[in-house]
C-alpha cells in the first residue's frame, strides 16, 4: 500500500455528499394514505434485504469516488544516466596471456587471470556508460555487445579461457571490429582500451591502418602493455635472467595510443595492471548526470469493477425483493 498514490485525492471529499443531501434536502411530500381492509404481511427478511440494499449502494458510491480519485502504483524508484559513454574492451586472448609472471600477493599468477581479476573490477565501476568486449587471437571476436548491463560483460569476461579462438594475436582486427560496433552508435565518448601482451602476428588488418580509421570515427584509444619484463627464473642448479614480455610491441603500441588521443600504460604485475584502470577512471570519469523515474500503473479499474458487480448485485435484489 506505501507504493499507491491517488492522484486527485481531492475527490475523496466528495464523499459525505449522499449524507449532505440526505440530511439538508426538505423531506419529499408524503401523499394522503390509502386505507385498505386487508394489507399483506410483510415477509420478514425484507428488512436484512432493505440493508444490504442500502450497503450495496453506498459501496457503489465509495468505488466510484475511489475511482475518480486516480489511484496509482508507483514501482521502486529507476535511476539512469542520459548521456552514456560507449567503451570497448579488447582483450588479447593469445596463448602467450598463459605466461605466469603477474605476481599477485607474493605468488605468480597467468596474464589472463590478473587481467580478469583487475578489468572485473573495473567493469563493476563504469556505472553509467555502455561496455562491450571483443577477444582476439587468430582472429577477433565480439564476445560481448555494447550494453548497460556490466554485470553480463564481467560473467562473459570470467568463461573466457585460453585456445578459445587461436594462439595467434590479430591486434589489427581487434581494433578494427571493436570500431565496427561504434559506427552506429549515438554517444558523446567512444573510448577503447586495448590489451596485449604480443606482437601482430594474425589477421588481415594492420593494427597502424586500424587505428587511422578507429582515429576517423573519433574513438580514443587506450593501449596496455602485458608481462612482467625481466625476471628471475630457478631452475636445477642455477637461476637465471629471462624477459618474459620479449614479444611484447610497445612500439606499436605506444603509436596506437598517441594517434588517437589516449595513453600507453606498461602492467608488469597485478599491482600495476590495478594503478592503470584506476588511472583510466580519472582520465574518463563518469558521468554523474542522472535520470530518476519510477514505472507506474493506474489502478482505477479495481474499484470500477468492484462498482460494478455491485450495481448488478443491487438490480438482482430490487428485483426479487422490492
Amino acid at each position: 500500500m506505501a507504493n499507491i498514490e491517488f492522484v486527485w485525492w481531492w475527490n475523496f471529499l466528495l464523499l459525505p455528499l449522499p449524507l449532505l443531501i440526505y440530511f439538508l434536502l426538505p423531506p419529499a411530500q408524503t401523499s394522503s394514505p390509502v386505507y385498505m381492509p386487508y394489507l399483506p404481511q410483510s415477509p420478514a427478511g425484507n428488512s436484512s434485504w432493505s440493508l444490504m440494499a442500502k450497503g450495496l449502494t453506498a459501496v457503489i458510491w465509495i468505488t466510484l469516488v475511489t475511482a475518480s480519485a486516480r489511484p496509482v502504483w508507483y514501482g521502486d524508484p529507476v535511476i539512469t544516466q542520459p548521456k552514456h559513454r560507449d567503451m570497448m574492451l579488447v582483450v588479447d586472448l593469445s596463448y602467450s596471456m598463459s605466461q605466469e609472471d603477474m605476481q599477485l600477493n607474493g605468488d605468480y599468477i597467468d596474464r589472463l587471470t590478473a587481467v580478469k581479476q583487475v578489468l572485473g573490477d573495473f567493469i563493476n565501476q563504469r556505472q553509467g556508460d555502455r561496455l562491450g568486449l571483443v577477444l582476439f587471437a587468430d582472429h577477433a571476436y565480439l564476445q560481448t555487445p555494447l550494453t548497460l548491463d556490466r554485470k553480463t560483460v564481467s560473467q562473459q569476461l570470467n568463461q573466457t579461457v585460453l585456445r578459445l579462438i587461436g594462439d595467434k594475436t590479430a591486434i589489427g582486427e581487434g581494433i578494427g571490429l571493436a570500431t565496427k560496433t561504434f559506427v552506429d552508435g549515438d554517444a558523446p565518448q567512444r573510448v577503447m582500451i586495448l590489451l596485449s601482451d604480443g606482437t601482430n602476428t594474425a589477421g588481415v588488418l594492420d593494427p597502424i591502418e586500424a587505428a587511422n580509421i578507429a582515429k576517423k570515427y573519433n574513438v580514443t584509444i587506450y593501449t596496455v602493455g602485458i608481462g612482467a619484463g625481466e625476471m628471475l627464473v630457478k631452475e636445477f642448479f642455477m637461476t637465471r635472467k629471462v624477459n618474459t614480455a620479449k614479444d611484447l610491441d610497445e612500439k606499436s603500441l605506444k603509436e596506437i595510443a598517441s594517434m588517437t588521443g589516449g595513453k600507453y600504460f606498461r602492467a608488469r604485475d597485478s599491482q600495476e595492471l590495478s594503478n592503470i584502470y584506476d588511472t583510466i577512471n580519472e582520465l574518463e570519469p563518469i558521468s554523474q548526470t542522472t535520470q530518476t523515474w519510477r514505472p507506474q500503473q493506474d489502478w482505477f479499474t479495481i474499484p470500477l469493477a468492484i462498482a460494478l458487480v455491485s450495481f448488478f448485485s443491487l438490480l438482482i435484489i430490487r428485483r426479487n425483493h422490492v
